[in-house]
């Protein structure tokens, strides 16, 4: 099937078998497809999504970075927003507005490790009152999808993790739209191109480059930037990029590369795939063709680059609407949350996890995030939590203080253990809230990309080592023009500072985009009130509202 350009989708979910690297696997896929199909819409598009199930596993859709303004039903995290679509044909319409949104976006599944193979594009143009960008038109465009690839069940790699308590296996390539090799992006020389650059990695921060070219970044997680020039992109799983790349190269072939960064203290695993930048048309004679017969390499960062990470991360600034600031200066709620991994007891299900060591876990202010089981935190939210599937106790500080970027953090057992929790914290509407996201070396230092559901927010500073809220022109806040964002890539053994407003009545949740570090509970989530207005209350379900 196609790729769609309209606001009303059918998707099949089921098993898809594909060779690649040599093997014969089955996958889970959208429409027979892999990446699924690239779904295309207008700001002030209404978008309705009819998803039937025919695969053997339980599955959500997430349609990541849309703000589900009024519609947190379509949301998808799992257990957080609905109960899973069932096997065995259950379906389930996703409807929901795109209300002063345009850019790249993307959809994956939101139940276990599934998403490495059920996801794809989701490109928002502007709407009919602004229909143009906010930048010089390109010639052309092309959609990248960078993703990972493992020679198993995805659903068993995580299974496996989960019974011994660790970490899950790496995988065996990254692909670039499901490829592991052999993409082509032809290009003409003297024109500009809109890269659509998306990380639908599981695990994976990358560095991405095109040999004897650069980039002019235009747009992050679907917000424009002011335009900044690099030759390279640093993606984090979740976040998008949108980029000018002028082809004034001269013609001939070059590689695009994206690469594996690690922030991990001695971590030694890397990857590398490529795709082919093909100049067409080349007028060249026959002798100069020939001299460019090898295929240019782009040098690529050390795959521990963590200052060139930083740098892009830290680099990029927001485009302001009629050139006027749009942070809200007044802050209602402010929170320090710290997060990083622990360690807890093994469970009874964890049989082959080391009853001695424990089963390493994840959490936020101490808390592990646990997922309820008998329905969504968005029902119980809407009955008014009478069941008590959640509590309204998430801390707004963590419960001990004590140097969270230090190594010896790993030698203190007293701050390793957590435990687990399904543990909210309530806003009230139309509340300006104000987060310090502090990492901690617990376990290793590392760099987590943080994705909130339904917001955007703005990322106001960035740096390394502990945070200091009494320090001000030590960690200056840009309060003019900072980055947009829906997924900040909070740097290895520091912090970032982001604020939002709470303007959207639902349940949502913020959680780390390593997927591995998902079923380890590094989450939380936050119940944002309902409105004065009617039009600021969120609706009751649809109909077709999965049950558990």
């Amino acid at each position: 099937m196609a790729d769609w350009i309209g606001t009303v989708y059918c998707m099949q979910v089921g098993n898809l078998t594909i060779n690649r690297l040599g093997q014969r696997q089955v996958i889970t896929a959208v429409n027979g497809q892999f990446p699924g199909p690239k779904l295309e819409a207008r700001d002030g598009d209404t978008v309705v999504v009819h998803v039937v199930n025919y695969s053997p596993y339980n599955i959500t859709i997430h349609w990541h970075g849309v703000l589900q303004r009024l519609s947190g039903w379509a949301d998808g995290p799992s257990m957080v927003s609905q109960c899973p679509i069932r096997t065995g044909g259950a379906a389930y319409t996703y409807r929901f507005n795109i209300t002063g949104q345009e850019g790249t976006l993307w959809w994956h599944a939101h139940v276990s490790f599934l998403r490495a193979t059920v996801y794809g594009a989701l490109l928002i143009r502007p709407g009919p009152d602004k229909p143009h960008y906010p930048f010089p038109t390109p010639h052309g465009e092309a959609t990248l999808l960078f993703g990972e690839w493992w020679n198993a069940s995805v659903v068993d790699v995580e299974r496996q993790a989960m019974l011994t308590g660790g970490a899950p296996n790496n995988s065996v390539a990254l692909t670039i739209n499901g490829m592991t090799g052999g993409y082509e992006l032809p290009v003409r020389h003297g024109k500009t191109y809109l890269l659509r650059l998306i990380n639908a990695a599981l695990n994976y921060q990358l560095f991405c480059k095109v040999a004897g070219h650069a980039f002019t970044v235009v747009a992050a997680d679907a917000c424009y930037t002011d335009p900044y020039d690099t030759d390279v992109v640093v993606l984090a799983p979740g976040q998008t990029v949108d980029a000018l790349m002028y082809a004034n190269a001269t013609p001939g072939r070059y590689y695009m590369a994206a690469q594996v960064y690690q922030s991990l203290a001695n971590a030694t695993y890397t990857a590398t795939t490529t795709a082919l930048l093909r100049y067409e048309h080349d007028n060249s004679t026959a002798a100069a063709k020939a001299s460019r017969s090898l295929v240019m390499m782009p040098h690529m960062p050390a795959f521990n680059d963590s200052e060139t990470a930083q740098g892009f991360y830290g680099s990029l600034s927001g485009l302001l609407p009629d050139g006027k600031p749009t942070v809200p200066l007044h802050v209602d709620t402010r929170m320090l949350v710290t997060y990083g991994l622990g360690v807890m007891p093994c469970m009874p299900a964890q049989t082959l996890c080391n009853r001695t060591r424990g089963s390493v876990a994840a959490s936020m202010n101490n808390v592990s995030f646990q997922l309820p089981t008998t329905m969504s935190l968005l029902e119980a939210h809407l009955r008014g939590n009478v069941d008590g599937v959640y509590t309204r106790d998430f801390p707004d500080r963590p419960p001990v203080v004590f140097n969270f970027t230090s190594a010896s953090a790993s030698s203190n057992r007293s701050v390793m253990l957590t435990s687990k929790g399904t543990k909210v914290k309530t806003l009230r509407f139309n509340t300006t809230v104000e987060v310090v996201l502090q990492n901690t070396a617990i376990l290793g230092s590392e760099n987590h990309p943080l994705h909130l559901h339904g917001f955007n927010f703005y990322v106001l500073a960035q740096g390394v080592g502990n945070f200091h809220a009494r320090s001000p022109t030590r960690y200056p806040y840009n309060l003019v023009n900072p980055q947009q964002r829906n997924t900040v890539a909070v740097p290895a053994g520091g912090w970032a500072v982001i604020r939002f407003t709470a303007d959207n009545p639902g349940v949502w949740v913020m959680h780390c985009h390593l997927d591995a570090h998902l079923p380890f509970g590094l989450a939380m989530a936050f119940e944002v009130d309902d409105g004065p207005t009617p039009d600021t209350v969120l609706p009751p379900p649809p109909p077709d509202y999965p049950q558990c």
